[in-house]
């Protein structure tokens, strides 16, 4: 009898000293934080992030507890994402914008997130309705062109820097905020946008014509300008060859068709002054 009980006792034992080991040994992998909690306070952290650290540089391994009396709270180390349901924004142009944003955030300090929120899904949950409303404040401040615009950049940084603030009493770092998609309504708002952003274009270009225009009559007045004072000083130089070649452009513009074809009759008297120059200076 007491032969057939030994390996029943053995392998009772054997199942204590697993559990004992499972409750006393944990494997903290190189994607999480490990918060180890006694009767609820934290006591410390294995693998915390570091910045500027590689994944597996530090702390990820085997770790040891006190069984039965600490426990182990997981924390991711990577980044997370925090996505915003779509919100209607009401630009300063008076335009109702559909948007759709997210958010990307890193918990930095693991012991401080226990502390505030418990679980990683709090602190999304805590996050989302601050995002929807830096965002509506942000976009809420400038014209829907601006979407559209560089100006975009500095909008999300304005976003990123006011979740911030908040992120941080989670023990979280904002990465960076993006917005997945900005539309306007369909029908009449969408229409009323368009002849909008139609009628600028128009105005700026006709803005430009007009400044294009400007220019040329003023490049035009100054090569006339010019010309004319070439003139004068060629006259003022030799006024007899000057008028002999005026004489001449005239009578080439007189007596030749334009076509060069056919032939131009003109009955002038001899003594004609116009004529002056067939006749020799005098």
């Amino acid at each position: 009898m007491s032969r057939a009980r030994n390996p029943i006792v053995i392998a009772l034992i054997a199942i204590v000293v697993l559990i004992l080991i499972g409750s006393t040994f944990a494997i903290v992998p190189e994607t999480k934080q490990a918060v180890i909690v006694r009767f609820g306070e934290a006591q410390r952290i294995v693998n915390r992030y570091r910045p500027n650290e590689e994944f597996g540089g530090y702390g990820a391994g085997i770790t040891a507890r006190i069984p039965f009396i600490e426990q182990i709270v997981w924390i991711d180390r990577r980044i997370l994402s925090v996505d915003l349901q779509r919100q209607q924004v009401l630009s300063t142009d008076q335009l109702r914008l559909q948007v759709d944003a997210f958010a990307r955030y890193r918990i930095v300090d693991p012991l401080q997130m226990y502390i505030s929120a418990k679980t990683e899904d709090r602190v999304s949950e805590q996050l989302r309705p601050i995002l929807g409303s830096a965002l509506r404040n942000e976009l809420g401040r400038r014209p829907f062109a601006a979407l559209l615009s560089p100006e975009r950049g500095q909008m999300m940084e304005n976003i990123k820097i006011a979740l911030n603030r908040v992120a941080l009493q989670y023990g979280a770092e904002i990465v960076d905020v993006r917005i997945k998609r900005a539309d306007l309504p369909g029908g009449t708002p969408l229409d009323s946008a368009y002849q909008r952003m139609r009628t600028a274009r128009q105005q700026e270009a006709r803005s430009i014509q007009a400044q294009g225009d400007k220019q040329a009559q003023i490049i035009r007045a100054e090569a006339d300008a010019e010309a004319a004072a070439t003139y004068a000083r060629a006259f003022n130089q030799d006024p007899e060859f000057f008028d002999f070649y005026r004489a001449m452009r005239s009578y080439e513009a007189s007596f030749i068709s334009p076509n060069r074809e056919g032939r131009t009759n003109i009955i002038l008297s001899p003594q004609n002054e116009y004529l002056r120059q067939f006749r020799g200076q005098r």
